[in-house]
């Protein structure tokens, strides 16, 4: 049996089974390295040295999940909600109702896409910005479901796409695990391969708008779990303002997330917009926030290492080349439907690059897909999945956010529409994109 297949079952059948995520991946690096003849002394000595590839990734993550933190102790959230809330009660006074959703959706939208490149604050936003809306969302009778899925839009478009904030940890994952996998590639021409599988995210987006959720959707108003507004200073908030700006240009010109969110921590230190007495605490729990991410990362980085090692890689590329039988066509959407499954198992796209570009790019290559080609197979393939599965942060974030009331279901208002809306679309998109770059 093929090591390869059998670390990456394992590994599968564990996560879906609600094991953790990092033990699924240790023990599907045990099995698949055993199957493949290494000792089991091997097998710990190579999976060490793999987690190696990922650790500044891994360091990026804590940084960014106490900067997310830090900054939101400024008010800057705060004050957004208040922005909003003038806003809609501004066009209620004009009862246009319909243009008061179209602000409402866009600035949910914004702020989703600025988490990931802008202000690299991942999800940390959600439970501070969206349940402070839900009075608002209930007034206008907006379908959670559609806000589910411009939530998840926004938190996995940008850095699929964008090579700032996440998307340039994504992008830097992605190059150095196809370059590792034995095809040099170079990381700018990453945005031109995944265009086209995020115009198919655009399209799921405009369907959920226009059609899926376009309805009014009534919710009971609890006043009681709508949080309350917090009071703030605007110089805090200035302040924070400038962090975030000090910490992108500083992330661009170093080209490096890490130095990019301690700029940002740093300046917040410095114009006190972060209290001594408090920081080292609130520190501490963004880092705690954002650890178990690092932590898979870590851990798939290892296993796709003993995998590599097993030597069982080229076997399997060899006999699915064979039988495929040079058919680019469905070599490509085979390897869309297994990205799929191996990203709805770990949750995490990040994880799943190490995972399938030791396959992928050796099969490509035997399949004779352009590097842009590849790139945007592998790119694609560990995008999906993220939207729906009921693992991933971004279907976990905008359900903590959307059901503080009880009135949100994790799977069937959150996983299933955004499965429905991206993942298809992304698999059309993707094998396109295959097949004409």
């Amino acid at each position: 049996m093929n090591a390869v297949i059998i670390a990456v079952l394992v590994m599968l059948v564990l996560s879906l089974l609600r094991i953790n995520v990092v033990f699924s991946l240790i023990i599907g690096a045990i099995a698949g390295g055993l199957t493949g003849g290494m000792t089991f002394d091997e097998i710990v000595k190579v999976f060490t040295e793999g987690l190696g590839n990922n650790a500044s990734v891994a360091l990026s993550y804590g940084l960014l999940g106490g900067f997310a933190v830090a900054l939101s102790s400024t008010g800057l959230p705060n004050a957004l909600v208040d922005l909003v809330s003038k806003g809609v009660r501004q066009k209620n006074e004009d009862r246009n109702k319909t243009l008061t959703k179209v602000f409402v959706i866009l600035f949910i939208l914004l702020i989703a896409c600025f988490s990931q490149n802008v202000i690299p604050v991942h999800i940390a936003f959600i439970p501070i910005l969206i349940p402070s809306l839900l009075g608002i969302l209930n007034e206008l009778k907006i379908d959670r479901r559609l806000i589910a899925s411009t939530l998840a839009f926004g938190l996995i478009a940008p850095y699929v796409l964008l090579p700032y904030g996440f998307g340039h940890i994504f992008h830097t994952i992605l190059a150095e695990n196809i370059k590792l996998a034995g095809l040099s590639i170079d990381i700018q021409d990453i945005p031109m391969a995944m265009v086209i599988p995020v115009l198919g995210m655009v399209v799921g987006l405009l369907i959920a708008i226009f059609i899926s959720y376009r309805k009014p959707r009534d919710y009971e108003q609890n006043d009681e779990v709508i949080v309350q507004k917090q009071e703030y200073q605007l110089k805090s908030v200035l302040f924070g303002t400038i962090s975030i700006i000090g910490a992108l240009l500083v992330q661009i010109l170093l080209d490096s997330m890490i130095f990019g969110a301690l700029a940002g921590i740093t300046i917040l230190y410095i114009t006190k917009a972060l209290k001594w007495s408090e920081a080292d605490r609130l520190l501490t729990d963004g880092m705690r926030m954002m650890a178990f991410i690092g932590f898979v990362m870590l851990a798939a980085q290892g296993f796709a290492s003993v995998i590599q090692e097993t030597g069982h890689v080229e076997v399997l590329v060899s006999s699915i080349a064979n039988l495929i039988g040079g058919n680019k066509a469905l070599g490509s959407m085979l390897m869309l439907i297994v990205g799929l499954l191996v990203t709805m198992g770990i949750g995490s796209s990040f994880s799943t690059i190490p995972i399938i570009a030791v396959i992928y790019v050796p099969l490509c290559l035997e399949l004779g897909f352009s590097p842009l080609a590849t790139i945007s197979l592998i790119g694609t393939a560990a995008a999906l999945g993220d939207a729906g599965s009921p693992a991933s942060d971004s279907t976990l974030g905008p359900t903590a956010g959307l059901n503080v009331d009880n009135q949100h279901h994790h799977i069937w208002d959150t996983c299933v529409p955004t499965f429905i809306h991206y993942n298809i679309p992304l698999i059309i998109f993707g094998w396109i994109a295959s097949m004409i770059l």
